[in-house]
């Protein structure tokens, strides 16, 4: 009896996989607010019924694709920092930035679903938060390794700031000060504004030497969350 279950498992990841780049075709075609299960279904030869079976609505299919790609984002950054385990914090917060802005220009379609514009009437679970904080997780491991390393330099805070700071602290990073949790998510932000303006064009006619501006801006934002 074990085979017969054994098989059908099989299929349905087969069945599941082709599914979703069939979806992915479509994103790179349409984009994610055009995604249709019809088309997708029309794509492989499948009843519309059928695919329900997978995926009972678009939601649900959107949902499967945001997660892979947060996964295969994250997986890219926790490889990239890795590769570089005993390095400097810099070398490797900078290792980690660049393999995120690797992974997006390789991934343009999938990069613009999870940060690009928001998919018209789709609202993300809670099931997304795990996977897309992959890439955060290791920025605040390399922070804080640093800041028990080596130490962080002083970073301005204004008093009226330092309420939402020890909040996000709390929230992210307890063992940091405050004034370090509030640099980390400016950095963090302005990490994927980066990738996002090459990725989306607002870089054309403007930057040339993408990789190199790329790893100069990266290493000033590690300058700017303290690192020395």
């Amino acid at each position: 009896m074990s085979t017969p279950r054994g098989a059908r498992a099989r299929a349905r990841i087969e069945v599941t996989a082709a599914i979703k780049e069939a979806a992915r075709r479509q994103l790179a075609e349409e984009g994610a607010a055009k995604l249709s299960l019809r088309a997708v279904a029309r794509e492989l030869g499948m009843v519309s019924s059928a695919l329900y079976r997978y995926f009972p609505s678009r939601d649900e299919l959107l949902t499967a694709l945001i997660i892979d790609a947060y996964d295969s984002l994250g997986e890219a950054a926790e490889q990239a920092d890795t590769a570089v385990c005993g390095a400097a914090p810099v070398a490797r917060w900078t290792a980690v930035c660049e393999a995120v802005r690797g992974w997006a220009l390789a991934h343009p379609h999938e990069y613009a679903l999870i940060y690009g514009s928001p998919v018209p009437g789709y609202s993300a679970p809670e099931t997304t938060v795990p996977p897309a904080s992959r890439v955060g997780l290791v920025l605040i491991g390399i922070i804080r390794a640093a800041y028990e390393d080596t130490g962080l330099a002083d970073l301005p805070l204004p008093d009226s700031l330092r309420p939402e700071a020890e909040r996000l602290a709390a929230d992210l990073a307890p063992e940091l000060p405050p004034e370090v949790a509030a640099s980390m998510v400016a950095a963090w932000a302005q990490l994927f504004g980066l990738v996002s303006f090459e990725l989306f064009g607002q870089f054309n006619n403007v930057v040339e030497d993408r990789e190199g501006f790329f790893r100069l801006a990266v290493t000033q934002l590690a300058r700017g969350v303290g690192m020395r």
